[in-house]
């Protein structure tokens, strides 16, 4: 009975089909498509590069609109964090002598600005003292050019000679105004530096004495997140500022000393001393200072000693600039500032544009402050990428 009973079961099962499952219709969302999407990438990119940059475009031209406006306050400002670059080391010094803070201070600044004050009386003294040589040379100079244009190849004659003092004549007096505006825009401008000079010595006071304090409050106006690297980024600045002033002060006073004995060697001692301190300012401004006030050497040179004596002061001033280019700026400057050559140039040619001569002054230290914090702030942010992602 169970066989024929399991050949009926299984015969059964066999004949039994199963029902088709349902299909299933797999639905595709719709994507919409943007016209972005038609514009190739790399015109997309730029496109929001340009926007972005015309964005920090105008904030920067607004911020140079601010500066300018503010400049008879902001450059004093940065003339006194100068001064307090160069001063700092002295008045750390007096404090680690266990001095007050505010005296330590006063004696600093005093110091500064008597010995700034004896440079400048010795040197208009002997300015002053040398004047009637020089004038009796100049005037000679002007003879014997005179006498070599109506000798020379162009064999002028003493008709054409009063003409062209005629013609300055008459340029002058046809200007009067215009030179007359300028003197009294120079008395004016005067007038500012002299404000701008007691603005220098009261900040610089302040920046002596509080500094410290004033950092730590400005960089408690930022958010809590970024007071650790505003903080340190300040510091890192500063310390590169002071190196700054302390490298440039050497470098300059080492020009200003090579050009002074090399006048002083070649028959101009009356000048000596004069033309090496007007070297020595002109230093600060880095690569083109002491160019220009090394023509200045040669100039009187020339007009005191004749061509010759020139000559070789002019391969004295380019001799001093090769010992300051190959030697002095890698050596002393570079380990102070990491800054290309021709960002130096491109610093010295827009703040000459911006501010004139103390524009020139300012944009290497200012420059070299901000690289120094920008690298800071950079490489903080990686390291703490780098500790984040190995945790």
């Amino acid at each position: 009975m169970r066989a024929p009973v399991r050949a009926a079961a299984e015969r059964r099962d066999q004949e039994f089909t199963p029902p088709p499952l349902p299909t299933v219709v797999e639905v595709v969302p719709e994507v919409e498509t943007s016209p972005d999407q038609d514009v190739p990438r790399g015109i997309r990119v730029a496109a929001a590069w340009s926007w972005r940059l015309l964005l920090i475009g105008a904030a920067a031209y607004f911020v140079l609109i601010l500066v300018g406006r503010l400049s008879a306050i902001i450059i004093p400002i940065i003339v006194a964090m100068l001064l307090s670059a160069l001063l700092t080391p002295l008045v750390g010094w007096l404090r680690k002598a266990r001095l007050p803070g505010s005296l330590a201070t006063a004696i600093a600044l005093i110091a500064g600005i008597a010995g700034i004050a004896g440079v400048l009386t010795a040197v208009i003294r002997q300015f002053v003292n040398g004047f009637p040589l020089l004038s009796k040379k100049a005037a000679e100079g002007i003879e014997q050019i005179q006498e070599y244009l109506k000798t020379g190849p162009l064999h002028m004659t003493d008709h054409q000679l009063n003409q062209m003092l005629d013609t300055v004549k008459t340029w002058l007096v046809g200007n009067k105004d215009t030179l007359t505006e300028n003197a009294v825009s120079t008395f004016v401008t005067t007038a500012h530096v002299l404000t701008g000079m007691l603005l220098v010595l009261f900040v610089t006071f302040f920046f002596l004495r509080d500094g410290q304090r004033i950092w730590t409050f400005l960089v408690s106006l930022f958010p809590v997140r970024a007071r650790e690297s505003l903080g340190g980024a300040g510091q890192a600045a500063w310390r590169t500022l002071v190196a700054y002033v302390r490298a440039t002060v050497l470098v300059a006073f080492i020009d200003g000393l090579g050009i002074g004995m090399a006048v002083w060697l070649l028959g101009v001692p009356q000048f000596a001393l004069p033309l090496g301190a007007l070297v020595f300012l002109g230093a600060f401004i880095p690569i083109i200072g002491a160019t220009l006030t090394g023509a200045v050497a040669v100039l009187v040179a020339f007009v005191i000693k004749g061509p010759f004596t020139a000559l070789l002061v002019f391969i004295a001033v380019i001799a001093v600039q090769q010992l300051e280019g190959h030697i002095l700026q890698p050596l002393i400057m570079g380990r102070a500032v990491a800054i290309h050559p021709l960002a130096v140039i491109v610093a010295i040619g827009a703040g000459l544009v911006l501010a004139g001569i103390v524009g020139a002054l300012v944009a290497v230290p200012l420059v070299a402050t901000l690289n120094t914090g920008i690298r800071y702030i950079v490489g903080r942010n990686v390291v703490l990428t780098e500790a984040e992602e190995d945790t």
